[in-house]
């Protein structure tokens, strides 16, 4: 298993190098696709943080409306709604709005926040997401790399389109936190620098539920991440784009292993998803696990103590349920089936699994060379393997293949995202002691 930091970077030169790097590695635990902080080796004593202040973040602006035009190898057309022309002025105001903290209840939480850009517009660092004042979400953060192709939104897949999943974080209580639609769409109407914006992008329509779900849909569209790698070899015909290692792990992928059959390529474009919703095991585990007597709490780098479980049970919130699919049609033959997600960018969006559960890509495929976890349930597709190790490594090096070669333009773009923070001028504004220059307690006495 990978050790190795990503160092922070600045500039494309060095983040370009540094994903080539990632590709070689066997078997990462995490690989950042930018700055940011990498918890890999965080329990032993020689830890040292990468972190870099969100302010140093520099980016400079890309032409996301030509990545939709004109897809990156190995990605078919983008699929543009009728009634949700792709514009730049929308992608630049839905832009805006993935950024901006405002749009949670108590101004903390930005879409980016959770899909974070330089860990693979996902979040790397826990398994499961966390919502406004550290509220717990169950599921893990998907990323948003190729959402515009998905057919079924969420783990659970209870959304078809971008306009209306992005509904349900805003109005989430462990999430955004927002009690109505109404509150948030007077929030942005009475934020000055939202003034005029959506008229602009919406020939002269204002914010609404509608518009603000098209403006956010029109920026997540722009996110198409392909020309891996795997691309210029099985596309470009490039027969040295990829290692004999990775060549292995294809043809284990497309035949004994069976990984295809769910996660499709096509024969002149692949997302490597069907679209559709599985059984794998993760989900019964889950929800039938015992957990242990006492589990392992990590203090500081290298200080790590055992904790009863019914303490951290007493201090935390109770485990929720999950039963997957069948929580949206409510039918027990669906339960515990996830979507499945597209293998593009693998490399970059650990934790795995529904729940986050799973590390590593290699934790991954040793999942499925056991035949999963076996319920009443479980898709007939899912069985025993009896890889060899040399083989699972040989998927991992396919694995690591699949990221692409623009997702340094795609970060790079989102650090030059203003950042949305609640500023003087807006709405019930009630820092005077930062503009004064005065402290919070002689501001409270005068």
């Amino acid at each position: 298993m990978c050790a190795h930091t990503i160092m922070a970077i600045r500039s494309k030169k060095w983040l370009c190098a540094t994903l080539l790097f990632a590709l070689a590695l066997a078997d990462p635990v995490i690989v950042l696709a930018a700055p940011g902080d990498y918890r890999g080796g965080y329990d032993t004593p020689d830890y040292r943080t990468q972190s870099e202040d969100l302010l140093m973040r520099k980016g400079s602006a890309a032409d996301l409306l030509g990545a939709v035009r004109n897809p990156p190898l190995g990605l078919p057309q983008v699929p543009i709604p009728a009634n949700n022309p792709i514009s730049a002025t929308k992608i630049k105001l839905g832009r805006k709005l993935f950024f901006d903290r405002r749009l949670s209840l108590n101004n903390t939480m930005s879409c980016a926040m959770c899909h974070i850009p330089e860990q693979g517009f996902t979040n790397n660092e826990i398994n499961t997401a966390v919502g406004i004042e550290g509220r717990t979400v169950r599921r893990n953060t998907p990323t948003s790399y190729n959402v515009a192709y998905l057919k079924r939104l969420f783990w659970d897949g209870r959304e078809t389109t971008l306009e209306h999943q992005i509904w349900a974080p805003l109005l989430s209580h462990q999430e955004m936190g927002n009690p109505s639609p109404g509150a948030v769409i007077e929030k942005i109407r009475a934020l000055p620098d939202y003034r005029g914006l959506f008229q602009a992008a919406f020939e002269g329509r204002g914010v609404s539920m509608e518009t603000l779900g098209m403006a956010l849909a029109s920026y997540e569209r722009t996110l198409v991440s392909a020309d891996s790698p795997f691309d210029r070899w099985y596309y470009g015909k490039q027969d040295k784009a990829i290692s004999v290692s990775a060549k292995r792990g294809f043809e284990l992928f497309t035949g004994a292993a069976g990984c295809s059959a769910c996660h499709k390529i096509g024969t002149a474009s692949a997302l490597f998803t069907d679209n559709a919703m599985h059984n794998t095991g993760v989900g019964y585990a889950r929800t039938m696990q015992t957990m242990p007597a006492t589990r392992k709490v990590t203090l500081a780098p290298g200080i790590s103590v055992d904790v009863p479980t019914t303490i951290i049970n007493s201090v935390g919130d109770a485990r929720l349920a999950d039963l997957g699919l069948s929580e949206v049609t409510q039918k027990p033959t669906d339960r515990w089936k996830y979507r499945t997600p597209s293998l593009r960018n693998v490399a970059l969006t650990a934790p795995y699994m529904h729940d986050g559960s799973m590390a590593s890509l290699g934790e991954v495929v040793e999942f499925y060379n056991q035949g999963g976890f076996f319920n009443e349930s479980i898709d007939s597709r899912i069985h025993p393997l009896a890889l060899t190790k040399s083989q699972r490594a040989d998927l991992v090096a396919f694995l690591m293949t699949l990221t692409g070669s623009n997702v340094a333009t795609l970060v790079d773009d989102a650090f030059a995202a203003p950042v949305g923070d609640w500023r003087e001028g807006d709405p019930e504004w009630a820092h005077s002691a930062v503009r004064n220059g005065l402290g919070r307690h002689e501001e409270d006495t005068q």
